[in-house]
Order: structure tokens, then C-alpha cells, then sequence
């Protein structure tokens, strides 16, 4: 039987997440297609957050948790025995809501990750940096102080250094946890022309609160309410006719 080939990096199938006794998740089955950008839109609470740290095992760092249900990862369950969650972290990379660079030096900061997995050679690295800062749009802006510390950065250039540290990885899938709240209105266009960019080399899959960049950056879109997936469909089609009336009055502003 010949394998049916689709564009889909990941898939999750039923599933179900709980904090303690607390469902978080109720029963999601979403495909996330290669080379594309989604959004994952919703109320706080919903289960966004919830549902992008799962898809690379970040919720295991969490006493009390379980999951139910598989997350597909490039044809692999990645909750099977014997998957190494350590690997799946370094493929599926992760940029958080608040700008968090490592007290350390820009250069520093973006061959942690490398020289962590084994990569020693200098000119490698240095390569690496000009590769990861190039593609995370800084270079430019960085080049002449590496050996200054991240941490004197503005809020924008210290974001740009965590996507840049993510990229250093090589992972395929990069994930963003509502990368642009904490930043000012520039520094947000910079970071959606950033991910307008990545897509070209990277799927990415992005938790945000402003529905407009949802709507801006996204080529699907999930509404998510109290744990469960709503509504999944390609973005425009959500924004403008979409399928369920809960999804109607959350984008028209008639609740959450």
C-alpha cells in the first residue's frame, strides 16, 4: 500500500490534557501543514498555551500533568516510550511571551544550544551566529557588540535574540508563545515581518491574543474555548465567514 503523502509536520489525534484533576484539553485533533504559519486564537485560559507546549513535550517539566492521545511529529507519536524529549525540543524549537536571553553575551547566547549538543569548532559556531542573527533579522544591528551582553538589548532585540537562539538549533518547527505582547508597536511590525520570513524555511505555529495579527500573519487559524478546538480553518475563511457562530461573536467581539 503506498503511503498517502500530505504536507502535514505535525498532527495531534485526540487529545486530552490535564493539570492534576483540571481538563485542559478536551479531545483536539488539529494538522499543522509544513512551511505555513498558525495561529491558535482564544480567550485567556482557553487551552493555547496549553496545546503549543505540548507539541514539544514542554509540559513534562510540570509535576502533576498527563497527557491522552498522540502528537505526530514527522510520522512519530512523540509521547511514545523511548522518543528522547531532549531531541523533539531541539527540532521543535520554542520563543516565549517575555524576551528571556541568557545573562551572557549575544554570541553566547546563540551557541548555547549548540555547544551544548557537541559543536566545538570555532569558525562553526561563529558561522552559526552570523546564520541564526542573519535569518532572525539583527545582524545588522549586533554584528559590531557579540561580546556585549543580550541583556542591554531593548525588549524588540532581545525577542529577536531568543528566535535567533531558537534557529541556531536547526529545528524544524518553531513554536511562539504570543512572541510580540510585551513589545511596542515597532518592534511588533519587525517581529511579523520576521515570521513573514521564517515560513520560507520554517513552520510556524504561534499563540496570540491580537486577533489583527492573527489575521496579518497566519495562514490558519484555531479558536479554542474553555479546553476545546472550536474552530479550524484557513485564516481568511475564519475571519470572514466563519463556520461556527461561537467563532462569529469571539472575532466580532461579542464575548471573551
Amino acid at each position: 500500500m503506498v503511503a498517502v503523502q500530505n504536507n502535514n509536520i505535525i498532527e495531534t489525534k485526540n487529545i486530552n490534557f490535564y493539570y492534576g484533576d483540571f481538563k485542559a484539553l478536551a479531545d483536539v485533533t488539529m494538522d499543522f501543514e509544513q512551511n505555513k504559519v498558525t495561529a491558535l486564537i482564544g480567550p485567556s485560559g482557553c487551552g493555547k498555551s496549553t496545546l503549543l507546549r505540548l507539541l514539544n513535550r514542554m509540559n513534562d517539566l510540570i509535576d502533576g500533568t498527563r497527557v491522552e492521545g498522540e502528537v505526530i511529529f514527522e510520522g512519530k507519536n512523540i509521547y511514545d516510550p523511548g522518543i528522547d524529549p531532549v531531541d523533539i525540543r531541539r527540532r521543535i524549537g520554542m520563543v516565549f511571551q517575555k524576551p528571556n536571553p541568557f545573562p551572557k553575551s549575544i554570541f553566547n547566547n546563540i551557541i548555547y544550544g549548540p555547544r551544548l549538543t557537541g559543536t566545538k569548532d570555532k569558525s562553526t559556531l561563529e558561522a552559526l551566529v552570523e546564520q541564526s542573527l542573519k535569518q532572525a533579522s539583527l545582524w545588522d544591528e549586533v554584528k559590531d557588540i557579540l561580546g556585549q551582553s543580550a541583556m542591554m538589548l531593548s525588549g524588540g532585540q532581545q525577542q529577536r535574540v531568543c528566535i535567533a537562539r531558537a534557529l541556531a538549533m536547526k529545528p524544524d518547527v518553531l513554536l511562539m508563545d504570543e512572541p510580540t505582547s510585551a513589545l511596542d508597536p515597532i518592534s511588533t511590525a519587525k517581529i511579523e515581518e520576521l515570521i513573514e520570513e521564517l515560513k520560507r524555511d520554517y513552520t510556524i505555529i504561534i499563540v496570540t491574543h491580537n486577533m489583527q495579527q492573527a489575521a496579518r500573519i497566519s495562514n490558519y487559524t484555531g479558536f479554542f474555548y474553555l479546553g476545546k478546538l472550536i474552530e479550524y480553518n484557513p485564516t481568511e475563511k475564519l475571519f470572514t465567514n466563519p463556520e461556527v457562530s461561537q467563532t462569529e461573536d469571539y472575532i466580532t467581539g461579542r464575548f471573551g
